[in-house]
């Protein structure tokens, strides 16, 4: 029997990813552990911005009508898929960072001093290069939802060899285990794969293994996640007769 393959991430990503595992040929259970709220943030004057900063499709998603102020500046991203998210936002794509948002940060030249970044209440701490001025503007939150107890069964039903747990965010990966040491269940159960080695931090020790992604993406993540869920499955000839 293959492990399934748990996936935390809030809607509408939590769908695309479950849909994404499917192909890879392992069964999701979709459990988002956070509702996202929506933020009211004052757009500052096209004119005083150069360019964007995108670190999640998510910002693009929630930003609202005000986005569109911005559509002939470029925009400067994490990841194929934000990059995807930005064109169909209507926004030019600058560069496409592969190492987290600091190195496509690096990216920025003389001629785009001022950055807009549209983010997520959590977020990453950036370092700007001494050339440019960041305006951040907070346009969503997640807010965190208990582990529903279907999912506290499955974790404990030992019919199962094991449950593999995709992580997308540092914040996911914090607030799951803490749920899962509030319900008292056994960590050793569970195999994380994670998103980029800040998550892996973020999950902490006593995992029965955990797994971080080659590239910090949905689709590198998904990857590594069936190829464990693969992993864990028994052997034919380790079955019980």
């Amino acid at each position: 029997m293959i492990p399934p393959l748990l996936i935390l991430r809030p809607e509408p990503g939590n769908a695309a990813s479950c849909a994404a595992a499917a192909a890879l040929g392992v069964q999701a259970v979709a459990s988002p552990l956070f509702a996202i709220e929506i933020f009211a943030w004052q757009a500052p004057d096209p004119a005083e911005v150069d360019a964007l900063l995108i670190g999640s499709a998510n910002a693009l998603r929630h930003a609202g009508p005000a986005l569109a102020h911005y559509a002939a500046k470029p925009a400067y991203v994490v990841g194929e898929a934000t990059a995807e998210a930005t064109l169909k936002a209507g926004l030019q794509v600058a560069a496409i960072g592969t190492g987290g948002l600091q190195s496509v940060f690096d990216q920025v030249p003389i001629a785009h001093p001022r950055l807009l970044r549209l983010a997520g209440q959590e977020r990453v701490a950036l370092s700007p290069p001494p050339h440019v001025r960041l305006i951040e503007r907070v346009v969503y939150g997640a807010v965190p939802l208990p582990l529903p107890s279907a999912i506290a069964r499955l974790i404990l039903t030992y019919a199962l060899p094991a449950v593999v747990v995709a992580l997308h965010s540092a914040q996911a990966a914090s607030h799951f285990a803490a749920e899962i040491d509030r319900l008292a269940l056994p960590r050793q159960r569970l195999h994380l794969a994670t998103i980029g080695p800040r998550v892996t931090q973020a999950a902490g020790q006593g995992w029965g293994s955990i797994h971080t992604a080659p590239k910090p993406e949905d689709r590198s993540l998904l990857a590594l996640a069936a190829q464990l869920c693969h992993t864990l499955a028994p052997r034919e000839g380790d079955r019980e007769v």
